[in-house]
């Protein structure tokens, strides 16, 4: 089975390459570089407004570095807990593209006709890409349907499902995590220890070994669907500085 890892610049990034590698033959590895954060904030400004993006952006400058500080021990003791590692991807065939939707992109997928390509934090992938192998699949970081876009884990607990924060691996389609799912579970989290920034560390660890299952599955050529009868559906953002600390006061972090 040749195996493409089409990823983003980030720490989950690593975590994934360097679990999966151990176990499966990844041949290649497309990464693609930040989107610009002029271009990522115009973007927010269409869909959500000029009131609420400013509110983001205010969480985004002062919250995660703050919690970064309070929670470095316990994101280590997570990623020691759960064998993860961080260093740099080390790959003989590693490219970097400006983006996954790229003309650049796409010919090199057409070049190397992989079997399954996995992928993590990447921008949402175009359908001209998407057609260059039969298989994409990624780990979504909360549950699917009901938790789609990002911080799924948070915003399951301030939603107060905590039976829903967990983890999807799922197939990669043109829409924003509406993909056919291939597996799903939750994460087991201290409400005392975690935060914001460490419910990911669950997430990835959780997804990782969930991956490897969905892996050895299609190695197998066995068949597997996960389906949900009568799920809601709602795509969420990042949280804004106000609505962080309203949920701060009920205990979430």
């Amino acid at each position: 089975m040749k195996i493409v890892f089409l990823c983003g610049i980030s720490e989950s990034s690593h975590m994934v390459y360097n679990a999966l590698v151990e176990d499966f033959p990844i041949e290649h590895v497309i990464q693609e570089k930040p989107i610009s954060k002029k271009k990522l904030i115009k973007g927010r400004l269409r869909k959500l407004g000029f009131l609420k993006v400013g509110n983001q952006l205010l969480f985004q400058v002062l919250v995660p570095p703050i919690l970064n500080v309070f929670y470095r021990k316990r994101k280590l003791e997570l990623i020691e807990k759960y064998g993860l590692s961080t260093k740099n991807i080390s790959a003989d065939n590693h490219c970097t593209v400006e983006s996954v939707n790229t003309a650049e992109c796409k010919v090199l997928l057409e070049k190397i006709k992989p079997d399954l390509v996995i992928v993590n934090g990447t921008r949402i992938i175009a359908k001209k890409v998407l057609n260059t192998c039969p298989l994409f699949i990624n780990i979504h970081t909360g549950i699917t349907p009901e938790y789609r876009g990002v911080h799924g884990a948070y915003w399951s607990l301030a939603n107060k499902e905590p039976d829903k924060c967990g983890v999807t691996i799922h197939k990669v389609d043109a829409g924003i995590d509406t993909g056919e799912i291939l597996m799903q579970d939750v994460i087991e989290y201290d409400y005392r220890k975690d935060s914001f920034i460490t419910y990911p560390i669950h997430q990835t660890a959780k997804g990782i070994s969930l991956l490897k299952i969905v892996l050895l599955q299609i190695q197998s050529n066995k068949s597997f669907s996960y389906k949900k009868e009568a799920s809601s559906s709602k795509l969420y953002y990042h949280p804004t500085i106000t609505i962080y600390l309203k949920n701060l006061l009920k205990g979430i972090r």
